[in-house]
């Protein structure tokens, strides 16, 4: 039977699951930013603007890679969230084992690959060169520690899978605090630079991914492994990979947008890279709640699909986009208001141009939040439905509208093509994912009628 540290979405009112799963996500998110965030006030206070740039205009390429592996994490967990909502222990513990074993085999290989093209690829992406080795310095330890990051996300997804999403939370901000430390030792006291950043940043996750380990082991009885659970198998390989490649590719395919809307930031000069940066932190920062909201719903999508309960996912969908229309318009207004004075804890204050950008750029995003949770709330849904694919097709509409923003709105217009691009990015995706969820639902139906599996 399932334990107290589980949750079952497949009953009870979606408003009161989606809140009381989502709140202790978002606080998880928001401590993820908070030591991101501590990350850019030291580095742009301590080492200067040049310093925060370097860091800065590695976001994309971060995202790329990175993006990759947490999708692929998010990915693994879905059907671990089927086999939850059906009862089927001993299925999700041979998902749980075959996905330890790829994360092993990905981590390894994207490890070795980053590392030997890293410097390739800030070549291409035209980084200037007055910050080019404060670039190198930081996404090259982060690519290290890319085995961290498939340790903690793989693990934390398994324990949200079986419906715990505040433990996650717990060790989060463990871990945060030990970055925050870490930064100040690294980079203050050992005079480490941006490299202090990067090892604070790969640290304090794996000692996320180990309190996770630990805790699985001693409070999830569930996961205990029975004779030849811990066994490869092809099958649940093939069904593993069939979800979380393409949520992976969701993610890198999008930020393949990003990549190439940065070339064009950077072309811009260091001034404008700050801009972007300590806009896109305080952006990141208010966009938690979405990611709280898609990530619920992917295991809301999960356990519903799995219980054969498909009349639950449109219910999921208004209560979720009711509490992002009410949060969006609070977000704007903070922007509105304060979005010079908040994007001034990253950069000098002196730079009154730097923050004039800074704040349209957030403005503008901020406008078109409601269509940014649709993106979220529906393509994480369709994912946690098991139909993962149709996210990557999302993701290339995101990529376009980003790439059209980088290589004409950009040389066009110059930084206000750049404060577009969001926002076109979530209006193409949204174009597709609408049609798209109102498909697979009825697909599912179908599929339900001839008594097949989801």
């Amino acid at each position: 039977m399932a334990g107290d540290t589980t949750r079952d979405m497949t009953q009870g009112s979606p408003m009161k699951l989606i809140l009381g799963f989502s709140i202790p996500l978002l606080f998880g998110f928001l401590f993820q930013q908070f030591y991101n965030v501590m990350d850019t006030i030291i580095v742009g206070r301590v080492l200067g603007v040049h310093a925060l740039a370097g860091v800065g205009s590695t976001g994309s390429l971060n995202f790329l890679i990175i993006g990759f592996c947490m999708g692929v994490c998010n990915g693994f967990a879905i059907p671990l969230a089927h086999k939850f909502g059906a009862k089927d222990y001993s299925g999700m513990r041979r998902f749980v084992a075959n996905g330890m074993w790829l994360s092993i085999l990905f981590s390894a290989v994207m490890t070795v690959v980053t590392a030997v093209f890293c410097r390739g690829m800030l070549t291409a992406m035209k980084t200037p060169d007055d910050i080019f080795s404060y670039a190198y310095s930081y996404i090259f330890i982060i690519f290290l520690g890319i085995p961290a990051t498939y340790l903690y996300n793989m693990l934390s997804g398994i324990i949200r899978a079986m419906g715990d999403s505040k433990t996650p939370l717990v060790f989060l901000t463990l871990s945060s605090f030990l970055n925050i430390a870490l930064d100040l030792i690294c980079i203050i006291s050992l005079g480490m630079g941006v490299a202090g950043a990067a090892v604070a940043t790969v640290v304090s996750q794996a000692v996320s991914g180990i309190f996770c380990l630990v805790y699985m082991i001693k409070k999830f009885p569930l996961l205990h492994m029975e004779k030849g659970e811990w066994k490869v198998n092809i099958h649940y390989m093939g069904t593993l990979c069939g979800m979380g490649v393409p949520m992976g590719l969701q993610y890198s395919i999008t930020a393949i947008g990003s990549v190439i809307l940065q070339t064009a930031v950077n072309t811009l000069g260091a001034a404008a890279v700050a801009s972007v940066t300590a806009a896109g932190k305080v952006s990141m920062f208010f966009c938690c709640p979405y990611d709280a909201l898609g990530s619920t719903m992917a295991t809301y999508g999960g356990q519903n699909v799995g219980a054969k309960k498909p009349e639950r996912l449109g219910q999921g969908i208004k209560a979720s986009m009711t509490i992002a229309a009410v949060y969006s318009v609070v977000a704007l207004a903070i922007l509105y208001l304060f979005g010079a004075e908040l994007s001034a804890l990253f950069v000098d204050g002196a730079d009154q141009q730097l923050l004039a950008d800074a704040r349209m750029l957030l403005i503008i995003n901020a406008t078109f939040f409601i269509p940014l949770a649709v993106v979220n709330v529906v393509r994480f849904l369709i994912q946690g439905m098991g139909f993962g694919v149709l996210a990557i097709a999302a993701g290339v509409c995101e990529m376009a509208a980003r790439s059209l923003a980088g290589t004409l709105l950009v040389p066009a217009f110059g930084f206000i093509g750049v404060c577009f691009a969001s926002p076109l990015a979530w209006i193409f995706a949204d174009a597709f994912l609408i049609p798209a969820y109102f498909h697979v639902r009825r697909k599912l139906d179908r599929i339900y009628e001839s008594g097949t599996e989801a």
